[in-house]
């Protein structure tokens, strides 16, 4: 068995502070489930702050950032707004593809 030269967590959170790669991941779990996008926003939340200081500065209660960002959490468009601005990041609206673009 190949010797472990690091820790996966510790990387993954140097990577994920870096905003262009949290915006990257968070893309990528967003087309994959609304559950997984829960999940991966805290693993951001945590790789560039504290849980406590990303809810202070986004004007929430440490708990209700838990329980919004848990599995069977629903975030309100204000509640990820404020926090995706904390981290940096903002929401994006894209055309689904294979749509035909054009006057309607």
């Amino acid at each position: 068995m190949p010797k472990r030269t690091g820790d996966f967590h510790a990387w993954r959170s140097q990577k994920l502070a870096d905003p262009v790669n949290a915006a990257n991941y968070l893309n990528a779990a967003l087309e994959d489930s609304p559950e997984i996008f829960l999940s991966a926003i805290k693993d951001v939340i945590k790789a560039r702050e504290s849980v406590t200081a990303v809810a202070g500065m986004a004007g929430v209660a440490p708990e209700t950032l838990h329980r919004t960002f848990s599995a069977t959490g629903n975030p309100t468009l204000e509640t990820l707004s404020s926090v995706l601005g904390v981290l940096g990041l903002k929401i994006s609206i894209a055309p689904a593809s294979g749509l035909a673009t054009g006057n309607r």
